[in-house]
């Protein structure tokens, strides 16, 4: 029969079958609020044969907070949970790039409004998993209001959005990439100010992190204004994109190799393909789970463009293309503007009322639902019912003066 311990004793002789405590005491997961991991550290902490004047207890917390701050000193990896918000064009792959970044061999769904999953990963053996928050928006740019759901001060510090624009609808790609950044970055500016009304400090720190992807000496550090949160932009369905022209598939690289270098962003194409969306995982990681970067890229518009942010420059993309005796003819303020300008010209977009998908989501028959539809047809003539009446009632009061 074993002998009985006492997390607590402090006789400083112990019994021969007690002086190796790890060949046969195992703690539980969780002992008191106390992680198993840190309970086991500390019994490794406490040595065979005598115990410390700290109970087990208060060692098991002092290896917590231990490992607590080291994992926030300047090692350049972050640990604990982690956002990733993916916004961009309807049907545009975003699902399908979460799921094979999570590994989930299942069939891709379309998205209805905002949609949320997670992911874990274990840094190493017997630490606890980083957790990582996927938010996906759906309908392209018609549930903009929705984007101040997930981007909160608690979540701000360790947030990221990742763009998926659909290469094979170029028309549509400016003003959608307009829309959701112009959304998103109103609403990243609100929450830092009102974060700086109580946390200066963290809201200071923020400002200032967003230039961490840009060398000092980079020549175009003056020349751009980075996103206030990390930003990825993808570029969905290469495989249809790479078959058209060269001029066309010339202006949207160059476009958006501008508006990434301008955001501070990283820019990649994507398609079907294996390797592509093994790259994809990769940035993907760095984003929730804080692995290494890569450092690798691609420039050539014949290939799928692969630039992490910072490792491109004004002088390599070059000005817009078009010749140079027309730049002045569009009146532009700004260089943004001017690319614009010039994609447009090539790719008019469409009508506002299409770009802004109009229709109502809850009438769209691939979200049909035979018990939700007939009672919603109920209450809505009831609510037509009860305007009618209203309306009577109205017209018979005798009003006096």
């Amino acid at each position: 029969m074993m002998p009985f311990f006492s997390t607590h004793a402090t006789t400083p002789s112990l019994p021969r079958e007690l002086r190796s405590l790890r060949s046969w005491f195992i703690l539980p997961l969780s002992v008191r609020g106390v992680p198993g991991w840190a309970a086991r550290r500390a019994l490794r902490v406490c040595g065979p044969v005598t115990m410390p004047s700290e109970t087990l207890w208060e060692i098991a917390k002092a290896e917590v907070e231990k490992r607590g701050s080291n994992g926030n000193e300047g090692d350049g990896v972050e640990s604990g949970e982690k956002s990733v918000f993916f916004i961009g064009s309807k049907n545009g792959g975003k699902t399908t790039i979460i799921l094979r970044c999570l590994d989930r061999d299942e069939p891709a769904k379309p998205t209805l409004a905002l949609e949320y999953t997670y992911g874990r990963r274990a840094k190493g053996h017997n630490t606890p998993k980083d957790i990582a928050h996927f938010w996906e928006l759906g309908g392209g740019t018609s549930l903009l209001d929705l984007i101040s759901i997930p981007i909160t001060s608690d979540t701000l510090r360790t947030f990221s959005i990742v763009l998926v624009l659909d290469l094979s609808k170029p028309n549509d790609l400016w003003p959608t990439m307009e829309n959701l950044l112009q959304a998103t970055r109103s609403h990243v500016d609100k929450v830092i100010m009102k974060l700086g009304r109580t946390n200066s400090k963290s809201a200071s720190e923020m400002r200032q992190k967003i230039w961490s992807n840009m060398q000092k000496e980079h020549p175009d550090r003056e020349l751009i204004d980075p996103f206030p949160v990390p930003l990825v932009i993808i570029g969905s369905k290469y495989d249809i994109f790479q078959d058209f022209d060269s001029e066309k598939r010339k202006v949207i690289c160059k476009t958006l190799r501008f508006v990434a270098h301008y955001y501070g962003a990283s820019l990649m194409f994507t398609s079907k393909s294996e390797a592509l969306l093994l790259k994809i995982r990769g940035v993907i990681n760095q984003l929730a789970f804080g692995v290494d970067k890569s450092r690798s890229i691609c420039v050539d518009q014949n290939k799928p463009l692969f630039i992490t942010a910072g490792m491109d420059s004004l002088c390599q993309i070059g000005p817009p293309p078009v010749p140079d005796n027309d730049i002045g003819k569009f009146h532009a303020h700004t260089p943004m503007e001017l690319w614009k300008k010039v994609y447009e010209q090539l790719f008019p977009p469409k009508s506002m009322r299409t770009l802004k998908d109009a229709r109502d989501p809850a009438r769209d028959p691939q979200y049909a639902e035979s018990d939700v539809d007939e009672m919603r047809v109920q209450k809505d003539q009831e609510l037509e019912q009860y305007k009618r009446n209203a309306s009577k009632s109205w017209k018979q009061i005798d009003l006096d003066f």
